[in-house]
């Protein structure tokens, strides 16, 4: 009875000062706000926050701070050890008798709110939004007119829907059951989990069967915006493995697809991209601090360069003699991605190293209530679609491609024609570790960067390849998109671990089906 009482009693002050022009602080309105029981500091909150002037507002900033002290007949904000009068400004002498103002966590919360209540009104569009954010998150009808007024003069229709969310989930609370059933039914129309949170806690002390029908409405049609957030999230999430997948196989689809070489060493070559990432990014930490947001710019083609170099060292060296005998091709580059390891650990250490974000990859896109897209993930796909188009023109439009292509076809008679095979199998060699090397640098952005780096990868990139068609770019984006997206949806519905299986068994299944994988190839190459 007491807690209405004041309430009312708040609500007839606040009416008060809506209607009229900001009323200056006064001593006795100081006072009531420190001094006392929680109940009854509340409702002079909610008295003086309606057209507060500045000083009203310091001084809730620093009862928030705990910056605050009191006697009997005074108050003294508290700025460098020194006391100030609220009212005033002036500086005071605090008595030895002052005592410090003591907020529950109750009180902090209506601090919290109260002040969110002001930034209603900052001219900040970013401040407004966080404004709302803090107060809906305990809706409170006390502050009803002040979240009345702000959504009267509101100009952005993003933040001007949420405040009048906000006001109906204050009046669900009302004591009015038209107040409520009104409420009730335009909050179906927000679909955010915090709004569902809110009507099935309301749905549980409701009396009125109308407003609870109501708002079993509501909740049927949140849910429904819910359910369309989660299955687009798991669409987005899906692509984005796909994304990565597709960057992974790339190198894998010249490498293995168009010479025929099982790279088991493409995973490190992946690693080695993600750590001449990190290199960069120490780089600039410790000689371009302030150009630090940019340094992946530069990591890109640091990445592509270090795998190129070792891919083509490794063709030299030791691929170049083992070419038509895969069993051999298979064991040497398995000890190699082992010596890579063991390389990696003795230069960088055994543990993960950190590889941040710049500013403009972090944060992400507000789709929906409930799916947000990050902005690493984001440029990801759009930099599988840059490196997809390149090597696709590469492949088909360059002279380096051409040549490709013809040793690919027919080795003896691009020799004839005066290729130098053994060259151009040490460029597409580079290149397919190259493009490892980006992809290595890609998941840097959005996963952990160790010694062990590729091997999560290795697998599902060679099943990638086969499933897509062997020396088939648009294969490899088919079967790499589908096994994303299908990844993602098994996960959602069997686990991780089963939805792998799952994956497997349907490739095992498909390949036996279709050797030639999605798109075979076609001419002479697949004749020979």
């Amino acid at each position: 009875m007491t807690r209405l009482l004041l309430l009312l009693l708040s609500f007839v002050l606040t009416a008060g000062l809506f209607a009229g022009p900001a009323a200056a602080l006064t001593a006795q309105q100081a006072r009531a706000l420190v001094a006392g029981e929680a109940e009854p500091r509340i409702a002079a909150l909610n008295a003086v926050l309606q057209g507060a002037d500045e000083k009203t507002v310091a001084l809730i900033q620093a009862i928030s701070d705990d910056a605050v002290k009191f006697t009997d007949s005074a108050v003294f904000v508290m700025k460098d050890d020194k006391g100030h009068d609220p009212v005033s400004g002036a500086e005071v002498a605090v008595p030895e008798a002052a005592e410090d103002v003591i907020n529950n966590n109750q009180m902090r919360s209506e601090l919290d709110a109260a002040l969110a209540s002001i930034k209603l009104f900052s001219t900040d569009a970013s401040v407004r939004a966080d404004a709302v954010k803090t107060l809906a998150s305990e809706p409170d009808e006390a502050k009803l007119p002040i979240v009345e007024k702000a959504w009267a003069a509101e100009q952005v229709p993003a933040i001007k829907a949420a405040l009048a969310a906000l006001r109906a989930a204050m009046l669900l609370g009302s004591a009015d059951v038209a107040k409520r059933l009104e409420a009730a039914k335009s909050l179906g129309l927000t679909g955010t989990p915090a709004t569902k949170t809110l009507l099935l806690d309301r749905q549980k002390v409701e009396t009125d069967a109308a407003v609870k029908g109501a708002m079993i409405g509501s909740l049927d049609q949140i849910e429904g915006r819910l359910a369309w957030g989660e299955r687009l999230g798991v669409i987005f999430t899906g692509v984005s493995l796909g994304s990565i997948l597709l960057l992974v196989a790339l190198g894998l689809a010249i490498t293995y697809g168009l010479m025929g070489v099982i790279n088991m060493a493409h995973g490190e070559l992946m690693m080695i991209g993600a750590y001449a990432t990190y290199v960069m990014q120490n780089t600039f930490k410790t000689w371009l601090p302030g150009l630090f947001d940019y340094y992946v710019l530069l990591a890109i083609p640091a990445s592509f360069l270090a795998a190129a170099l070792v891919g083509a060292v490794m063709e030299r060296t030791v691929i170049r003699f083992l070419y038509g005998r895969p069993l051999e091709t298979l064991l040497a580059t398995w000890g190699i991605s082992l010596v890579l390891q063991q390389g990696v650990r003795s230069l960088f250490g055994a543990q993960n190293v950190p590889v941040e974000n710049p500013a403009w990859l972090s944060g992400g896109v507000q789709a929906m209530s409930n799916l947000t897209l990050p902005f690493n993930r984001i440029a990801i796909i759009a930099f599988a679609v840059l490196v997809l188009a390149g090597v696709s023109a590469l492949i088909a439009r360059t002279r380096l491609g051409l040549f490709v292509r013809g040793v690919t076809q027919n080795r003896r008679m691009a020799a004839c024609m005066g290729v130098n095979t053994a060259r151009i199998d040490t460029c597409a060699f580079a290149l397919g570790s190259g493009l490892a090397g980006l992809a290595g640098c890609a998941l840097s952005q959005v996963g952990n960067v160790g010694p062990d780096l590729g091997q999560g990868y290795i697998v599902d990139s060679f099943m990638v390849v086969v499933l897509g068609g062997v020396g088939q770019l648009a294969g490899t984006v088919y079967a790499a998109m589908g096994l994303g997206v299908l990844n993602k949806l098994l996960e959602g519905w069997q686990g991780a671990v089963l939805a792998k299986i799952m994956v497997l068994v349907f490739i095992v299944i498909f390949i036996q089906k279709r050797p030639q994988g999605i798109f075979a190839m076609k001419g002479r190459s697949a004749e020979a």
